[in-house]
């Protein structure tokens, strides 16, 4: 059974944070998310095998913007860092946790997975992510063109 249109994410500025690079990994990760959705048959068949191809795909995604986030949490001095990193362990731990139930058929379709990848995105982003969002913002610098930038001056003693 297909997924219907509501399952589907779109990306809203409301998920920004200025920060180009941290917009396009979470817009990729968006992405990932509706590509999934599209593969939600109701074919059990077609979705494991699907689900075996792009699960080490989506790992690797959330691996590699798990540590850009931290390693800019780390060099501007997010006082809230530890609790993230933390946010982003259970993550992982989740992940792998659903990945196991699939496997094993305790997580009977690709539709539920994905609709739990779905909603830890959506509601990391619009909550969690926020946080250091706001702390970006509020330590950045305003350059003569607009943009912001984040300098050593602009860092907490």
């Amino acid at each position: 059974m297909p997924v219907d249109s509501e399952d589907f994410v779109s990306w809203s500025n409301k998920f920004a944070s200025g920060i180009k690079l941290i917009d396009d990994q979470h817009k990729g990760l968006v992405d990932l998310v509706n590509e999934m959705f599209k593969h939600v048959t109701g074919n059990a068949v077609q979705e494991r095998n699907y689900f075996n191809i792009v699960i080490q795909e989506a790992v690797n995604y959330v691996k590699v913007h798990f540590a850009t986030e931290e390693k800019m949490m780390i060099a501007t001095k997010f006082p809230e860092y530890q609790e993230h990193k933390k946010e982003h362990e259970s993550f992982i731990i989740a992940v792998v946790e659903n990945i196991k139930d699939y496997e094993s058929g305790k997580r009977h379709t690709l539709s539920s997975f994905t609709r739990f990848l779905k909603d830890w995105i959506l509601s990391h982003v619009a909550l969690i992510d926020k946080k250091y969002f706001d702390y970006f913002n509020k330590i950045a610098t305003r350059k003569a063109d607009g943009k912001l930038s984040i300098s050593k001056e602009d860092l907490p003693g």
